[in-house]
């Protein structure tokens, strides 16, 4: 962001006032990091970019129930969160097989020289957090790959920071008896 940038607040009052240049201006800035937290939760780029879309789309909608003084990147996260939510009660009444489990986001992130061993711990550790309950997921992708405060994500999960620390506690000790033999 330069410094004559907007920040995110003044985009989303930008909004609420009917710019919708602001909205651009939004997307542009948090498409990544939503695609990335989506596609590290779901395990699907093209759903990543499918829940992305439907995440700004929600900002748009819901643009007066922004707070002003509020963090953006936390009711953004939130936003998306609740869709992952929302698609992971589907999956589970109505579970399916999915055709293709190709890597594509993560192997488009590691260097085009990674060895086999290197993508394969990559797979593992993906494996490894998708399989944590989903508190405890939450808590790893908001505060470990996302970069989140404990408040923030604690304001994204609807928890309280302590309960992120705590989830954050149990996730790093799931973890790292799943991957005991890596380390």
């Amino acid at each position: 962001m330069l410094p004559t940038d907007p920040d995110d607040g003044e985009l989303m009052l930008r909004l609420q006032k009917g710019d919708d240049h602001a909205l651009d201006l939004l997307m542009n800035r948090w498409q990544i990091p939503l695609r990335r937290f989506l596609y590290r939760w779901l395990q699907n780029d093209a759903d990543a970019l499918d829940f992305a879309q439907e995440t700004f789309v929600r900002v748009y909608r819901h643009r007066e129930r922004f707070r002003p003084g509020a963090k953006f990147s936390t009711w953004l996260f939130a936003i998306a969160l609740n869709l992952c939510r929302n698609q992971a009660r589907k999956n589970k009444s109505r579970p399916t097989v999915p055709l293709d489990d190709t890597p594509e986001a993560e192997a488009a992130d590691a260097a085009p020289n990674t060895n086999l061993l290197d993508t394969e711990k990559i797979a593992t550790v993906r494996q490894a957090v998708d399989a944590l309950p989903e508190p405890l997921k939450t808590a790893t992708l908001l505060c470990e790959y996302e970069d989140l405060s404990l408040a923030e994500a604690a304001t994204a999960a609807g928890c309280s920071a302590k309960a992120i620390e705590t989830r954050l506690y149990r996730a790093r000790g799931l973890l790292r008896a799943a991957l005991a033999r890596y380390l």
